[in-house]
């Protein structure tokens, strides 16, 4: 790898190593390196596994806290007392910590045998690890403690549900899904039961109950709507669950169009027949007492709990609770007091709430990110924003301040057994999510041990971040990303930037030679210069910045280091000399990006304009994302009577949108329509006729190659540039690891619609007119591809014959 030829040799890089090919007599040496070096870097380090926690579980009594950190398990104590790693191994991935029930053991997924398997620990760790479950071949995800703690429930990446008997090793597998992951479950407080949520392809995810005793299961919600987040209450009685129930769409201000924001309550199910609803109409009565009656104590905690279900129309047993539509998850039941976590739609933080059941009335407890209800159900574990609380079951509003210290979680860390763990992880989780089970023909298990002998070398986790990336760049898939980690912490030095381009003079000071347009109502496209009160223009020569003269400068944005967003005073002259100059006030910004994107959007827009007398626009979408949406509703609806449009996608970055973006162009008018002193319209209304042309390179990537597929798959119009990037496997948010590292795995990739052919992955969008810009003449502001596409549209407007009729002449009904 990366050859560089020098006057008689090549020097290349082969398996880490540099060799020497010499051109004469075409022998090949390896080039011995000695570096005098202490290696810091990858010296045993102590770090603060609290930065990095990724589970949390409270005790039962609600005294300590166990926490996944840094691949370890802690517990730490909430007001005094000892912090313990329980396990102490840089090369082991520890995670998904939960305390049982009896608080006797800690739980957690552990990859000490090289797979992900579940661990129990003695609390305080006195004792060695025990090892539940064996012969694992899938990714584990979170784990549940029965009750009774004698069973450990989890989920994993071949979508089943399972638990295990903590005494038998036994594992009983409740429910295999076909549609998607099952990552909600719970325990009925007598360990009988087991509720989740499936989900399923033919209709919305359904609540379904599991009978450990009998080993059947049954749905308890329809596929009509949504449901999820199920929890038994604490006496066994109710079961609640989350609801897509409520249908209140806004309406766009773009088009008439709607959109489904808050669609949530929190619902419960009677579990038997005889049980009253929570909220059953109330009326009061004088209750009588009588000598049998007397002393008898309530019913309702007598004896072991011993859960039945009544399925005989369940499913119409469901009543709401009477709370506002929003979002909600993590629900817990505690006598008459219900707790859940809501967040609505614009809500910037999550709030929980609590409904008590007796005055039937809502209360905002906190704004928090989540909590846990300890087993004895006294305290409550608070997680907010990187801090952890334990406080007194509450019953009315509080104010998490009272953290635990956690300063005492520091763990002295092998940086070299934690990269050869990392290794092993990002290999084994590409082997469990990569969408294509035959590796794309590769021989996974020999790629691991190609690359395996170069981590013994990683002295730096950004060497690591480099052989991680040539591992998984063996499957020849696009959105094979790894990054992020425990990397050295470099300063970044923000400069300030004055939306311009300036040339040193021969005088020695800076001359304006460009200045950027801004949309200077626009935080994010402000140009310096342009603003009010600052009177600058091209041509100007800035002789100081804040009095001190540019002339003896190395370099002007000397002076401008970290002024960004404060006020700088630069003197300006129209002549190259510090007399005479005037002062002005900018404020600096610290990117110009989005202003040079912006002025080569309006530079386009202005030759489109310019070649076509108007007739045509042009619209450009950098990516598929919240930004590019926004260019395209910017550009779109300003311009849908040009009689043809040009929609530029090269170097767009991907995203998801695409789909609403083609469903706007690939509209057909249905109809014309006219309103008493107007102009005639179309049905539907924000409908563009005409021709349309798509221009596409090979940045168009991701969702930026699914856009241009569908726009040519649907004959919207020609494609015209470079065959795109190619790469559409779709990937979610990264799996943890021990240091904070990351790595996107390709899951999700299309197929063509006669089920016989993989598209677009690794082979691109070919073009219809195949355009290759010069780059001589790209600097030289002739695009090529721009002006084919131009070509195009006025030759497709020749022959489109679809307008807008004149109004025929007003019907005669009088007879």
């Amino acid at each position: 790898k990366f050859p560089s030829m020098g006057t008689d040799a090549i020097i290349f890089e082969n398996g880490g190593h540099l060799f020497l090919f010499d051109l004469e007599t075409e022998a090949v040496a390896q080039i011995p390196i000695y570096l005098a070096e202490d290696m810091a870097l990858s010296r045993d380090q102590r770090k603060d596994a609290s930065k990095m926690i990724r589970s949390a579980s409270l005790a039962p009594d609600g005294n300590r806290i166990a926490f996944g950190a840094r691949g370890d398990v802690w517990s730490v104590p909430v007001k005094s007392g000892i912090t313990r790693n329980l396990t102490q191994s840089s090369g082991v991935h520890e995670r998904n910590v939960t305390w049982s029930h009896d608080g006797k053991y800690i739980a957690y997924v552990s990859d000490r045998t090289g797979e992900d398997e579940i661990y129990i620990q003695h609390q305080d760790g006195r004792e060695e690890a025990m090892q539940i479950t064996t012969g694992a071949d899938t990714y584990k995800y979170g784990i549940s403690w029965s009750p009774d703690s004698e069973k450990i429930m989890w989920s994993d990446k071949k979508l089943r549900l399972q638990f295990v008997d903590i005494n038998t090793k036994e594992v009983t597998i409740v429910d295999q899904a076909e549609s998607f992951e099952i990552n909600q479950f719970s325990w009925s407080p007598d360990s009988r039961w087991i509720t989740f949520t499936r989900p399923e392809t033919e209709h919305y995810s359904r609540i379904f109950l599991y009978d450990t005793q009998s080993g059947e299961k049954f749905p308890v919600t329809d596929g009509w709507y949504a449901s999820s987040g199920p929890s038994f209450c604490d006496k066994g009685n109710y079961l609640f669950f989350v609801s897509n129930r409520d249908f209140n769409p806004i309406y766009s201000r773009t088009e008439w169009n709607h959109a489904y924001t808050d669609m949530s309550r929190v619902y419960f199910i009677t579990l038997r027949q005889d049980v009253p609803s929570l909220l059953e109409p109330e009326n009061d009565e004088v209750r009588i007492q009588n000598e049998e009656n007397k002393d008898s104590p309530s019913s309702d905690n007598d004896g072991e709990l011993n859960i039945e279900v009544d399925r005989e129309h369940i499913k119409n047993r469901i009543v709401a609770l009477p709370v506002d539509v929003s979002n909600y998850f993590n629900i817990s039941v505690v006598g008459n007091n219900i707790y859940y976590m809501k967040r609505s739609f614009g809500d910037t933080r999550s709030s929980l709430m609590m409904f008590n059941t007796d005055s039937r009335e809502e209360s905002t407890l906190a704004q928090i990110n989540n909590y846990q209800i300890s087993a004895d159900q006294k305290k409550m574990l608070v997680a907010d924003r990187g801090r952890y609380a334990v406080l007194d079951l509450p019953r009315s509003s509080f104010s998490a301040n009272d953290f635990v210290d956690l300063s005492n979680m520091k763990v002295w860390v092998n940086l070299k057994e934690e990269w050869t763990q990392i290794y092993h992880e990002t290999w084994r989780q590409m082997r469990d999510f990569f969408y294509a089970p035959n590796m794309h023909g590769v021989d996974w298990d020999a790629k691991r041990e190609k690359y395996l002998p170069l981590v013994d070398h990683v002295n730096n986790r950004l060497d690591l971040t480099y052989i991680l990336g040539e591992l998984v760049g063996e499957l020849n898939v696009g959105h094979a990303y790894v990054g992020g980690g425990d990397v050295p912490d470099v300063e970044r030095i923000p400069m300030g930037l004055l939306g311009a381009e300036l040339s040193r003079h021969r005088s020695g000071f800076y001359q304006v030679d460009r200045i950027l347009k801004g949309e200077n109502w626009n935080r994010s496209r402000r140009s310096p210069l342009t603003e009010i009160g600052v009177d600058v223009k091209e041509g100007d020569y800035i002789v100081a910045v804040n009095g001190h003269s540019t002339e003896n400068m190395n370099n002007i944005y000397e002076a401008l280091i970290g002024t960004a967003g404060q006020q700088v005073q630069i003197s300006v002259n129209d002549r190259p000399r510090l007399q005479g100059a005037r002062e002005v006030i900018v404020l600096p910004i610290a990117d110009e990006a989005d202003l040079y994107y912006y002025n080569w959007v309006q530079d386009n827009i202005r030759k489109v304009s310019e070649a076509t007398d108007g007739r045509v626009g042009y619209i450009h979408v950098p990516d598929m994302g919240p930004g590019g949406l926004n260019e395209f509703v910017k550009h779109f609806y300003p311009q849908l009577r040009k009689e043809a449009l040009i929609i530029d996608v090269r170097g767009n970055g991907g995203g998801n949108v695409s789909p609403m973006l083609i469903e706007r162009l690939s509209r057909e008018l249905t109809g014309l329509s006219m309103s008493r002193n107007t102009e005639p319209g179309t049905r539907p209304r924000e409908i563009h006729l005409g021709p349309k042309v798509c221009l596409i390179d090979k940045y168009s990537a991701s969702d930026g190659d699914l856009f241009p597929f569908q726009f040519q798959k649907l004959g919207l119009g020609p494609l015209i540039g470079t065959t795109s990037w190619g790469g559409v496997v779709g990937i979610r948010g990264s799996l943890p690891f021990i240091d904070g590292g990351t790595l996107s795995k390709p899951e999700f990739a299309p197929y063509d619609i006669r089920g016989e052919d993989w598209i677009i992955e690794g082979i691109g969008v070919h073009p219809d007119i195949y355009v290759e810009n010069d780059p001589a003449k790209e600097f030289d502001g002739i695009d090529e591809q721009l002006n084919r596409g131009i070509e195009e549209a006025l030759r497709l407007m020749e022959e489109y014959d679809q307008k807008i009729h004149p109004i025929p002449a007003y019907p005669d009904r009088s007879r």
